[in-house]
Protein backbone atom coordinates (compact mmCIF):
# COMPACT_ATOMS: atom_id res chain seq x y z
CA UNK A 1 0.00 0.00 0.00
CA UNK A 2 2.94 2.26 -0.53
CA UNK A 3 2.77 2.53 -4.04
CA UNK A 4 2.00 6.56 -4.72
CA UNK A 5 -1.51 6.91 -6.53
CA UNK A 6 -1.81 10.47 -8.75
CA UNK A 7 -4.70 12.98 -6.81
CA UNK A 8 -7.88 11.83 -6.66
CA UNK A 9 -10.78 14.32 -7.83
CA UNK A 10 -14.92 14.05 -7.93
CA UNK A 11 -16.05 11.06 -8.68
CA UNK A 12 -12.82 9.63 -10.40
CA UNK A 13 -11.36 6.21 -9.15
CA UNK A 14 -7.67 5.42 -9.96
CA UNK A 15 -6.18 2.09 -10.17
CA UNK A 16 -5.48 -0.08 -7.04
CA UNK A 17 -2.86 0.09 -5.28
CA UNK A 18 -0.82 -2.88 -4.97
CA UNK A 19 0.01 -4.65 -1.69
CA UNK A 20 -2.11 -6.08 1.56
CA UNK A 21 -5.11 -4.02 2.38
CA UNK A 22 -6.83 -4.57 5.99
CA UNK A 23 -10.76 -4.15 6.87
CA UNK A 24 -12.08 -3.99 10.53
CA UNK A 25 -15.77 -3.63 10.70
CA UNK A 26 -16.52 -3.59 14.23
CA UNK A 27 -19.96 -3.41 15.18
CA UNK A 28 -22.22 -3.42 18.29
CA UNK A 29 -23.58 -7.71 17.62
CA UNK A 30 -20.93 -8.28 14.90
CA UNK A 31 -16.68 -7.99 13.64
CA UNK A 32 -15.71 -8.50 10.48
CA UNK A 33 -12.09 -8.56 8.95
CA UNK A 34 -11.28 -9.07 5.45
CA UNK A 35 -7.73 -9.00 4.14
CA UNK A 36 -7.09 -8.66 0.60
CA UNK A 37 -4.06 -8.10 -1.80
CA UNK A 38 -4.41 -5.03 -4.73
CA UNK A 39 -2.92 -5.38 -7.47
CA UNK A 40 -2.49 -3.64 -10.92
CA UNK A 41 -6.39 -3.65 -11.91
CA UNK A 42 -7.69 -5.97 -9.31
CA UNK A 43 -8.22 -6.58 -5.67
CA UNK A 44 -8.20 -10.16 -4.34
CA UNK A 45 -9.33 -11.50 -0.96
CA UNK A 46 -7.17 -13.79 0.54
CA UNK A 47 -9.07 -13.84 4.08
CA UNK A 48 -12.47 -13.24 6.09
CA UNK A 49 -13.70 -13.57 9.39
CA UNK A 50 -16.87 -12.56 11.23
CA UNK A 51 -17.12 -13.04 14.87
CA UNK A 52 -19.54 -12.45 17.64
CA UNK A 53 -19.12 -8.84 19.34
CA UNK A 54 -18.93 -8.39 22.81
CA UNK A 55 -17.84 -5.30 24.87
CA UNK A 56 -20.02 -2.87 22.57
CA UNK A 57 -23.41 -0.88 23.09
CA UNK A 58 -24.99 1.23 19.97
CA UNK A 59 -21.62 0.84 18.25
CA UNK A 60 -20.02 2.41 21.30
CA UNK A 61 -17.46 0.59 23.43
CA UNK A 62 -18.66 -0.61 27.01
CA UNK A 63 -15.55 -2.75 27.84
CA UNK A 64 -12.28 -2.28 26.26
CA UNK A 65 -11.30 -5.57 27.47
CA UNK A 66 -14.04 -7.49 26.01
CA UNK A 67 -13.89 -5.31 22.71
CA UNK A 68 -10.10 -5.80 22.15
CA UNK A 69 -10.86 -10.08 23.03
CA UNK A 70 -13.20 -10.18 19.87
CA UNK A 71 -11.47 -8.02 17.79
CA UNK A 72 -8.45 -10.39 18.21
CA UNK A 73 -10.30 -13.65 17.91
CA UNK A 74 -11.85 -12.25 14.60
CA UNK A 75 -8.55 -10.76 13.27
CA UNK A 76 -6.60 -14.05 14.18
CA UNK A 77 -9.38 -15.95 12.51
CA UNK A 78 -8.64 -13.77 9.23
CA UNK A 79 -5.07 -13.86 8.92
CA UNK A 80 -5.26 -17.64 8.96
CA UNK A 81 -7.44 -17.59 6.56
CA UNK A 82 -4.99 -15.33 4.71
CA UNK A 83 -1.75 -17.10 5.54
CA UNK A 84 -0.51 -13.44 6.40
CA UNK A 85 -0.20 -11.00 9.54
CA UNK A 86 -1.68 -7.43 9.28
CA UNK A 87 -0.62 -3.92 10.81
CA UNK A 88 -2.40 -2.04 9.34
CA UNK A 89 -6.19 -1.12 9.59
CA UNK A 90 -9.26 0.55 7.88
CA UNK A 91 -11.82 0.83 10.30
CA UNK A 92 -15.63 1.58 9.88
CA UNK A 93 -16.91 4.59 12.32
CA UNK A 94 -20.80 4.91 13.58
CA UNK A 95 -20.24 5.73 17.26
CA UNK A 96 -20.14 9.37 18.72
CA UNK A 97 -23.19 10.09 16.99
CA UNK A 98 -21.92 11.01 13.04
CA UNK A 99 -23.53 14.53 11.48
CA UNK A 100 -22.66 15.99 8.44
CA UNK A 101 -20.74 19.17 8.17
CA UNK A 102 -19.96 21.31 4.74
CA UNK A 103 -17.83 23.86 3.80
CA UNK A 104 -16.45 25.88 0.88
CA UNK A 105 -12.98 27.15 -0.09
CA UNK A 106 -12.24 29.49 -2.91
CA UNK A 107 -8.91 30.39 -4.57
CA UNK A 108 -7.98 33.02 -7.13
CA UNK A 109 -5.55 32.23 -10.18
CA UNK A 110 -5.70 34.89 -12.19
CA UNK A 111 -5.83 33.10 -15.57
CA UNK A 112 -3.27 30.44 -14.61
CA UNK A 113 -3.62 26.76 -15.39
CA UNK A 114 -5.21 24.43 -13.15
CA UNK A 115 -2.30 21.88 -11.43
CA UNK A 116 -2.64 19.29 -8.81
CA UNK A 117 -0.30 22.07 -6.40
CA UNK A 118 -3.11 24.19 -6.64
CA UNK A 119 -5.86 21.59 -6.12
CA UNK A 120 -4.00 19.88 -3.52
CA UNK A 121 -3.86 23.51 -1.70
CA UNK A 122 -7.46 24.24 -2.43
CA UNK A 123 -8.59 20.91 -0.60
CA UNK A 124 -6.17 21.37 2.10
CA UNK A 125 -7.84 24.29 2.98
CA UNK A 126 -11.60 23.13 2.19
CA UNK A 127 -10.91 20.30 4.93
CA UNK A 128 -9.45 23.09 7.27
CA UNK A 129 -12.52 24.75 7.12
CA UNK A 130 -14.69 21.42 7.94
CA UNK A 131 -14.69 21.44 11.26
CA UNK A 132 -17.69 21.39 14.55
CA UNK A 133 -16.87 22.60 17.44
CA UNK A 134 -16.90 19.60 20.12
CA UNK A 135 -16.34 16.58 17.48
CA UNK A 136 -13.96 15.32 14.83
CA UNK A 137 -13.37 14.47 11.71
CA UNK A 138 -13.45 10.82 10.35
CA UNK A 139 -13.56 11.22 6.87
CA UNK A 140 -13.62 14.36 4.22
CA UNK A 141 -14.25 14.43 0.57
CA UNK A 142 -14.88 16.97 -2.60
CA UNK A 143 -18.06 17.44 -3.63
CA UNK A 144 -18.51 19.71 -6.51
CA UNK A 145 -15.68 22.20 -8.23
CA UNK A 146 -16.78 25.58 -9.59
CA UNK A 147 -14.39 26.80 -12.49
CA UNK A 148 -15.19 30.94 -12.62
CA UNK A 149 -18.76 30.69 -13.40
CA UNK A 150 -18.93 26.89 -14.58
CA UNK A 151 -20.41 24.80 -12.14
CA UNK A 152 -20.65 21.03 -11.35
CA UNK A 153 -16.93 20.69 -12.80
CA UNK A 154 -15.57 17.39 -12.32
CA UNK A 155 -11.75 17.40 -13.07
CA UNK A 156 -10.41 20.94 -12.89
CA UNK A 157 -6.60 19.98 -13.52
CA UNK A 158 -5.74 21.27 -16.71
CA UNK A 159 -8.41 24.31 -17.04
CA UNK A 160 -7.63 27.86 -17.17
CA UNK A 161 -9.78 30.30 -14.78
CA UNK A 162 -9.41 33.48 -12.64
CA UNK A 163 -11.34 31.66 -9.86
CA UNK A 164 -11.90 28.09 -8.51
CA UNK A 165 -14.00 26.50 -5.80
CA UNK A 166 -14.48 23.69 -4.47
CA UNK A 167 -17.66 22.33 -1.85
CA UNK A 168 -16.40 19.91 0.35
CA UNK A 169 -18.73 17.08 2.49
CA UNK A 170 -16.88 15.75 5.90
CA UNK A 171 -18.28 13.37 9.05
CA UNK A 172 -18.17 14.34 12.33
CA UNK A 173 -18.41 12.64 15.58
CA UNK A 174 -17.40 13.04 19.27
CA UNK A 175 -13.88 12.31 20.21
CA UNK A 176 -14.21 10.43 23.59
CA UNK A 177 -16.17 7.09 21.37
CA UNK A 178 -13.79 7.32 18.35
CA UNK A 179 -10.82 7.71 20.21
CA UNK A 180 -12.21 4.65 22.83
CA UNK A 181 -12.89 2.47 19.34
CA UNK A 182 -9.29 3.19 18.14
CA UNK A 183 -7.58 2.08 21.29
CA UNK A 184 -9.60 -1.42 21.32
CA UNK A 185 -8.27 -1.64 17.97
CA UNK A 186 -4.60 -0.56 18.81
CA UNK A 187 -4.35 -3.09 21.71
CA UNK A 188 -4.28 -6.01 19.40
CA UNK A 189 -1.00 -4.33 18.05
CA UNK A 190 -3.13 -3.22 14.92
CA UNK A 191 -2.62 0.80 13.80
CA UNK A 192 -5.25 2.32 12.50
CA UNK A 193 -4.30 4.13 9.11
CA UNK A 194 -8.28 5.81 7.96
CA UNK A 195 -11.55 5.98 9.30
CA UNK A 196 -14.48 5.67 7.03
CA UNK A 197 -18.10 5.65 8.13
CA UNK A 198 -20.24 2.63 8.22
CA UNK A 199 -22.95 3.26 6.08
CA UNK A 200 -20.84 5.34 3.51
CA UNK A 201 -18.50 2.17 3.01
CA UNK A 202 -21.73 -0.03 2.42
CA UNK A 203 -22.64 2.32 -0.18
CA UNK A 204 -19.39 1.84 -1.89
CA UNK A 205 -19.78 -1.82 -2.28
CA UNK A 206 -23.45 -2.05 -2.95
CA UNK A 207 -24.46 0.51 -5.13
CA UNK A 208 -24.07 1.05 -8.86
CA UNK A 209 -22.48 3.89 -10.48
CA UNK A 210 -26.12 5.13 -11.62
CA UNK A 211 -27.81 4.60 -8.27
CA UNK A 212 -24.82 7.19 -6.71
CA UNK A 213 -25.32 9.38 -9.69
CA UNK A 214 -29.20 9.92 -9.97
CA UNK A 215 -29.27 9.14 -6.21
CA UNK A 216 -29.63 6.42 -3.51
CA UNK A 217 -30.37 6.42 0.48
CA UNK A 218 -27.99 3.37 1.96
CA UNK A 219 -29.75 2.34 4.89
CA UNK A 220 -27.48 -0.11 7.48
CA UNK A 221 -28.61 -2.12 9.69
CA UNK A 222 -26.87 -3.25 12.46
CA UNK A 223 -27.24 -4.42 15.68
CA UNK A 224 -26.47 -1.16 17.70
CA UNK A 225 -28.23 1.33 15.20
CA UNK A 226 -29.04 2.37 11.62
CA UNK A 227 -26.77 4.31 10.01
CA UNK A 228 -28.09 6.42 6.61
CA UNK A 229 -25.78 7.71 4.02
CA UNK A 230 -27.01 9.41 0.72
CA UNK A 231 -25.21 9.53 -2.51
CA UNK A 232 -25.67 12.14 -5.42
CA UNK A 233 -23.92 13.04 -8.11
CA UNK A 234 -21.28 10.20 -7.51
CA UNK A 235 -20.87 11.71 -3.39
CA UNK A 236 -22.04 10.94 0.36
CA UNK A 237 -23.91 14.09 0.72
CA UNK A 238 -25.61 13.36 4.12
CA UNK A 239 -25.18 11.28 7.13
CA UNK A 240 -27.13 10.43 10.19
CA UNK A 241 -27.69 7.64 12.49
CA UNK A 242 -30.28 6.36 14.31
CA UNK A 243 -29.44 5.08 17.82
CA UNK A 244 -31.47 1.66 17.11
CA UNK A 245 -31.06 -1.79 15.43
CA UNK A 246 -31.59 -5.45 15.19
CA UNK A 247 -30.75 -6.02 19.17
CA UNK A 248 -33.88 -3.15 20.01
CA UNK A 249 -35.89 -6.31 17.87
CA UNK A 250 -34.26 -8.60 19.87
CA UNK A 251 -34.81 -6.97 22.92
CA UNK A 252 -38.82 -6.17 22.79
CA UNK A 253 -38.81 -10.39 22.47
CA UNK A 254 -37.12 -10.97 24.83
CA UNK A 255 -39.40 -8.59 27.39
CA UNK A 256 -42.77 -9.40 25.75
CA UNK A 257 -42.22 -13.49 25.86
CA UNK A 258 -40.30 -13.35 29.01
CA UNK A 259 -37.12 -15.47 26.82
CA UNK A 260 -33.71 -15.06 27.46
CA UNK A 261 -31.87 -13.22 24.82
CA UNK A 262 -30.12 -16.01 23.16
CA UNK A 263 -33.65 -17.74 23.17
CA UNK A 264 -35.17 -14.11 21.21
CA UNK A 265 -32.34 -13.96 18.88
CA UNK A 266 -32.70 -17.42 18.01
CA UNK A 267 -36.88 -17.30 17.86
CA UNK A 268 -35.52 -13.76 15.49
CA UNK A 269 -33.91 -15.41 13.05
CA UNK A 270 -35.94 -18.49 12.57
CA UNK A 271 -39.33 -17.77 12.89
CA UNK A 272 -38.92 -14.05 12.48
CA UNK A 273 -41.16 -11.64 9.93
CA UNK A 274 -41.45 -7.80 9.30
CA UNK A 275 -44.59 -8.20 7.87
CA UNK A 276 -47.87 -9.97 9.04
CA UNK A 277 -47.98 -11.60 5.23
CA UNK A 278 -44.82 -13.24 5.95
CA UNK A 279 -45.27 -14.77 9.25
CA UNK A 280 -47.12 -18.51 8.40
CA UNK A 281 -50.82 -17.77 8.72
CA UNK A 282 -51.53 -19.80 12.26
CA UNK A 283 -48.49 -21.20 12.74
CA UNK A 284 -47.05 -21.58 16.73
CA UNK A 285 -43.87 -21.48 17.50
CA UNK A 286 -42.23 -22.33 21.15
CA UNK A 287 -40.08 -19.72 22.77
CA UNK A 288 -38.08 -20.95 25.86
CA UNK A 289 -38.34 -19.06 29.29
CA UNK A 290 -36.27 -17.36 31.44
CA UNK A 291 -34.99 -19.25 34.27
CA UNK A 292 -37.09 -22.63 33.63
CA UNK A 293 -35.96 -25.65 31.37
CA UNK A 294 -37.51 -28.29 29.49
CA UNK A 295 -39.66 -28.09 26.30
CA UNK A 296 -42.46 -28.62 28.60
CA UNK A 297 -42.15 -25.20 30.35
CA UNK A 298 -41.67 -23.41 26.90
CA UNK A 299 -44.33 -20.96 26.00
CA UNK A 300 -46.13 -21.64 22.38
CA UNK A 301 -47.87 -18.67 20.96
CA UNK A 302 -49.04 -18.03 17.21
CA UNK A 303 -46.27 -16.90 14.99
CA UNK A 304 -48.21 -13.99 13.99
CA UNK A 305 -47.89 -12.60 18.12
CA UNK A 306 -44.21 -12.94 17.07
CA UNK A 307 -44.72 -10.88 13.74
CA UNK A 308 -46.37 -8.13 15.73
CA UNK A 309 -43.57 -7.52 18.01
CA UNK A 310 -40.82 -7.10 15.51
CA UNK A 311 -42.94 -5.20 12.74
CA UNK A 312 -43.58 -2.64 15.97
CA UNK A 313 -39.68 -1.79 16.59
CA UNK A 314 -39.05 -1.93 12.76
CA UNK A 315 -41.77 0.60 11.80
CA UNK A 316 -40.63 2.67 14.72
CA UNK A 317 -36.75 2.19 13.18
CA UNK A 318 -38.38 2.92 9.35
CA UNK A 319 -40.18 5.79 10.85
CA UNK A 320 -37.21 7.67 12.12
CA UNK A 321 -35.17 7.45 9.69
CA UNK A 322 -37.83 9.12 7.11
CA UNK A 323 -38.25 12.05 9.71
CA UNK A 324 -34.39 12.33 9.40
CA UNK A 325 -34.33 12.39 5.98
CA UNK A 326 -36.79 15.06 5.58
CA UNK A 327 -35.36 16.59 8.11
CA UNK A 328 -32.23 16.97 6.25
CA UNK A 329 -34.14 17.95 3.00
CA UNK A 330 -32.69 14.50 1.17
CA UNK A 331 -35.71 12.86 1.48
CA UNK A 332 -37.03 13.94 -2.41
CA UNK A 333 -33.95 15.48 -3.70
CA UNK A 334 -32.12 11.74 -3.16
CA UNK A 335 -35.11 10.44 -5.10
CA UNK A 336 -36.89 7.23 -4.52
CA UNK A 337 -34.20 4.63 -4.28
CA UNK A 338 -32.83 3.27 -0.86
CA UNK A 339 -30.63 -0.15 -0.40
CA UNK A 340 -30.77 -2.05 2.83
CA UNK A 341 -27.21 -3.40 4.53
CA UNK A 342 -26.51 -4.79 7.29
CA UNK A 343 -27.49 -8.29 9.23
CA UNK A 344 -30.82 -6.77 10.49
CA UNK A 345 -32.54 -6.30 7.47
CA UNK A 346 -32.37 -10.26 6.39
CA UNK A 347 -35.66 -11.03 8.27
CA UNK A 348 -38.27 -11.45 5.50
CA UNK A 349 -40.36 -8.96 4.66
CA UNK A 350 -37.99 -6.19 5.81
CA UNK A 351 -37.60 -4.68 2.28
CA UNK A 352 -41.32 -4.61 2.17
CA UNK A 353 -42.18 -2.84 5.26
CA UNK A 354 -39.44 -0.45 4.65
CA UNK A 355 -40.87 0.60 0.73
CA UNK A 356 -44.52 1.11 2.74
CA UNK A 357 -42.93 3.56 5.04
CA UNK A 358 -40.14 5.28 3.33
CA UNK A 359 -42.25 5.33 0.05
CA UNK A 360 -38.93 4.24 -1.79
CA UNK A 361 -38.01 1.80 -4.03
CA UNK A 362 -36.22 -0.50 -1.57
CA UNK A 363 -33.47 -3.21 -3.04
CA UNK A 364 -31.69 -5.71 -0.63
CA UNK A 365 -27.67 -4.57 -1.39
CA UNK A 366 -25.18 -7.02 -1.20
CA UNK A 367 -21.58 -6.31 -1.76
CA UNK A 368 -19.64 -6.83 -5.32
CA UNK A 369 -18.06 -9.80 -6.14
CA UNK A 370 -14.34 -10.06 -5.69
CA UNK A 371 -11.99 -13.00 -6.64
CA UNK A 372 -11.47 -15.13 -3.38
CA UNK A 373 -14.54 -14.21 -1.13
CA UNK A 374 -16.29 -17.13 -0.35
CA UNK A 375 -20.68 -16.81 -1.27
CA UNK A 376 -21.06 -16.96 2.61
CA UNK A 377 -19.22 -13.80 2.55
CA UNK A 378 -21.32 -11.94 0.16
CA UNK A 379 -24.18 -11.19 1.94
CA UNK A 380 -25.05 -7.83 3.26
CA UNK A 381 -23.56 -8.28 6.74
CA UNK A 382 -20.48 -8.14 4.92
CA UNK A 383 -21.34 -4.90 2.97
CA UNK A 384 -19.40 -2.35 5.15
CA UNK A 385 -16.27 -4.58 5.29
CA UNK A 386 -15.67 -5.27 1.40
CA UNK A 387 -16.43 -1.22 1.64
CA UNK A 388 -14.17 -0.40 3.30
CA UNK A 389 -10.85 -2.85 1.57
CA UNK A 390 -12.40 -1.01 -1.90
CA UNK A 391 -12.12 2.08 0.20
CA UNK A 392 -8.80 1.62 1.23
CA UNK A 393 -7.02 -0.10 -2.15
CA UNK A 394 -8.47 3.13 -4.10
CA UNK A 395 -8.29 6.08 -2.11
CA UNK A 396 -5.37 8.65 -1.53
CA UNK A 397 -4.22 8.39 2.40
CA UNK A 398 -5.54 11.83 2.82
CA UNK A 399 -9.33 10.68 2.00
CA UNK A 400 -8.91 7.90 4.27
CA UNK A 401 -6.74 10.06 7.27
CA UNK A 402 -8.12 13.83 7.37
CA UNK A 403 -4.79 14.07 9.62
CA UNK A 404 -2.60 13.45 7.43
CA UNK A 405 -3.86 16.64 4.96
CA UNK A 406 -4.57 18.94 8.13
CA UNK A 407 -1.10 17.76 9.29
CA UNK A 408 0.57 18.39 6.34
CA UNK A 409 -0.99 21.89 5.87
CA UNK A 410 -0.39 23.00 9.27
CA UNK A 411 3.62 21.94 8.84
CA UNK A 412 3.60 24.14 5.85
CA UNK A 413 2.05 26.80 7.36
CA UNK A 414 5.39 26.66 9.98
CA UNK A 415 8.10 28.74 9.86
CA UNK A 416 11.88 26.17 9.24
CA UNK A 417 12.96 27.56 12.87
CA UNK A 418 9.66 26.02 14.33
CA UNK A 419 9.73 23.41 12.02
CA UNK A 420 13.44 22.40 13.40
CA UNK A 421 12.51 23.45 17.03
CA UNK A 422 9.55 20.60 16.72
CA UNK A 423 11.36 17.89 15.41
CA UNK A 424 14.26 18.40 18.05
CA UNK A 425 11.54 18.37 20.80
Amino acid sequence: MNQTVRLRVNNEIPAYRTGLVSALDVGTSKIVCVIGQAEAGSLKVLGSALRESSGLKAGTITSLEQAEESIRDCVAAAENMADARIQNVLISVNCGQPVSVTSRSVMSLDGALVSDNHLRALLADGRARAKLEGHEIIQSAPTTYVVDEARGVKNPSGMFCQRIGVAMHAVAVKPSPLQNLKLAVERCHLNVIGTQFGAYASGLSTLTEDEKQIGATVIDMGGGTTSIAVFLEGHLVHADVVPMGGFAVTSDIARMLAAPLAAAERTKTLYGAAMGEMDGGADVVSVAQMGEEGDDAALRLPRSMLTRIIQARLEEIFGEVQTRLRASGFDVAAGRRAVLTGGACQLAGTRELAARILNKQVRIGRPQAFTGLAAASAGPDYATAIGLLMAGATMPPELLNPDIALGARQEKNESWLSRLTRRWL
